[in-house]
């Protein structure tokens, strides 16, 4: 008789075993051949082998980077800077001065310019015409003494056409190896389109014979114009005068702008320093059987180098003042009012007196700023231009921040200038 195992096991032990039954979702126990139970298959994930902990070399390399680039970003903007505000000043201005030519303390200079417009009008009949051609010339003066010409002095072209003034004039002597020169008009010896020459050079038949001959001489930078004999359209003097009106009128603010560009850099020309007078030039024939009318503009203008003008006011309206290089930088609000005249070419002083409001900036020497903060600490650089009178502010930068005093050599001192006004 066949037995199983459950006949083998009692009652009792068999329904503990069947109490402690695994649950559904693991296998049934197995058996081994000799009647014990098998282990129990383990379901639990083996641990990793633990593995040894590496330095964080990209951590460190990135780390220096950013410290490196840092530093260098530092050293890049590193310097030493000084912005200097200028000591400005602004006065009211009543008094009295006098100029010397090209010379003295305050020193004068006269310039001059011209402008010419036409236009062309309808002929209005005919005349008949002998007109002398004219132009301007500009004598040269090569002497160290100025030179006198007479009314009516001749001056010759290459081609043997002559040429006169109408009016004595005194030519300036040479200055600094420069010739002294004087601007006029010539006219010429006789009427006719032949006279209507280009730009050309001038001797003067009078001084033939002695040193003076090479020494003074003139040329022209126009041709000249008006030359004309015969029959010619023409118009009425009323319709003439109201041209040149216009003509004027258009006139005053070219020459003005003319003017002020002929002035040299460094001068200044004060409102009030300048006159300008009005030449009907010769009527000329225009397309279209039409009759040309001009007008020339002429300017002679008293111009001060602004150094010397701003020294001068200076000394009269700034009680401290005691010679520093100053600059005049407005003239627009001052007037000035001549002591008779202009001056004319030969005269070698000139009075006149100044009223309006002025505007007197200190100028600053950068490389005397550079050397007087070099070596110097923040503060002991900013006691020391507290005594600069051309000093209204200051403000120091030093870079990297934990310099604490200036170069040593002021070649390395970034020195610059703000306008006091802008930097309030």
């Amino acid at each position: 008789m066949h037995k199983n195992l459950n006949d083998i096991i009692p009652p009792s032990r068999r329904r503990a075993m069947e109490g402690s039954e695994t649950p559904s979702s693991l296998p049934p126990t197995a058996f081994s051949d000799t009647g014990a139970p098998a282990p129990r298959p383990s379901y639990a994930r083996p641990l990793p082998p633990k593995a040894g902990r590496s330095f964080p070399y990209g951590t460190a390399i990135v780390a220096l980077i950013v410290v490196a680039a840092s530093v260098g970003v530092l050293f890049a903007f590193s310097g030493a800077k000084v912005t200097v505000a200028p000591t400005e000043n602004v006065s009211s201005v009543s008094g009295e001065f006098i100029a010397t030519l090209s010379g003295g303390d305050l020193p004068f200079e006269v310039i001059t310019a011209e402008k010419t417009l036409s236009a062309s009008v309808p002929s209005e009949g005919t005349e008949t015409v002998s007109q002398a051609a004219q132009g301007t010339i500009i004598i040269e003066n090569k002497q160290d003494t100025p030179q006198q010409l007479i009314k009516n002095t001749r001056f010759q072209t290459p081609e043997g056409l002559v040429f006169r003034i109408r009016d004595s004039v005194t030519v300036p002597a040479a200055r600094n190896g420069a010739p002294g020169t004087l601007e006029t008009t010539a006219y010429a010896d006789a009427a006719g389109e032949n006279y209507n020459v280009g730009p050309s050079s001038f001797t003067l038949p009078g001084l033939a014979g002695g040193a003076t001959f090479t020494l003074v001489t003139a040329r022209s930078s126009e041709a000249m114009k008006g030359g004309f004999a015969g029959p010619r359209p023409s118009v009425s003097e009323a319709t003439r005068d109201a041209r040149a009106t216009e003509l004027r009128t258009k006139l005053g603010p070219q020459i003005d702008e003319t003017l002020r560009a002929a002035v040299p850099e460094g001068y200044a020309l004060i409102p009030g320093a300048s006159r300008v007078s009005y030449e009907p030039q010769p009527d000329g024939a225009a397309a279209g059987g039409n009759v040309e009318i001009a007008e020339k503009a002429l300017a002679t203008a008293v111009i001060f180098p602004n150094s010397a003008l701003a020294k001068a006011i200076a000394y009269q309206v700034v009680g401290s003042y005691a010679g520093q290089p100053v600059t005049l930088k407005e003239v627009s609000g001052l007037t000035l009012t001549p002591v008779g005249d202009l001056p004319t070419p030969g005269t070698t002083e000139f009075a006149f007196s100044l009223a309006g409001n002025s505007v007197i900036a200190w100028d600053i020497d950068t490389e005397k700023i550079a050397g007087a903060v070099a070596g110097k600490t923040r503060d002991a650089a900013r006691t020391v231009l507290s005594g600069f009178p051309e000093v209204e502010r200051v403000t120091l930068l030093l870079r990297p921040f934990w310099t604490t005093s200036f170069p040593d050599d002021p070649a390395k001192i970034q020195v610059s200038v703000e306008d006091a006004q802008e930097a309030e």
